[in-house]
């Protein structure tokens, strides 16, 4: 471990330490039970997701579930509008978000929500919120699932949804 950086070394044992008393519980018979928190996705994207599926409830509709290959339709477009420095739904080699999603291998797309500059999921849930349109898709009872992606470098964020 000698090449890893003290912070990350220091995280990494860490995180031996857990797995081996977990796994130390588990074979003893022992029940293993993650809290909620413990199991939360903590990351911006994961973030997202909740506070839409919360948006989502108080509208009556069911919560949507991240599905990973929205989740790389999302990513790849917050990158590449940050790598290539535009912001729009259409990407720049003419792509639509339906085609984007599709060639993730998703089947049924459904909408999307772009935004730049928000460095939090609260703001950019504020901000998606405030807009007719970007709520109408977020509260659309109709779509099933989401994925979100986010390029740190300018913010650059993408819901993807599907149906």
């Amino acid at each position: 471990m000698g090449s890893l950086p003290a912070v990350t070394r220091s995280k990494f044992q860490r995180s031996v330490i857990a797995v081996s008393a977990a796994a130390a519980l588990l074979s003893a018979g022992g029940a293993l039970a993650l809290s909620p928190a413990a199991s939360a996705d903590s990351s911006a994207e994961g973030r997202v997701v909740e506070l839409v599926n919360q948006a989502r409830a108080g509208a009556g509709c069911a919560a949507v579930k991240a599905d990973s290959r929205l989740a790389d339709a999302a990513q790849a477009h917050s990158a590449d509008m940050a790598n290539r420095s535009y912001f729009a739904h259409t990407s720049q080699d003419g792509s639509t978000f339906s085609q984007r999603i599709t060639r993730a291998g998703y089947p049924s797309p459904g909408a999307e929500n772009i935004a730049m500059g928000q460095q939090t999921a609260e703001q950019v849930m504020d901000a998606w919120m405030k807009s007719p349109g970007h709520k109408a898709n977020i509260l659309n009872c109709s779509l099933k699932t989401i994925g979100v992606g986010v390029e740190p470098s300018g913010w650059y964020w993408t819901q993807d949804f599907g149906r």
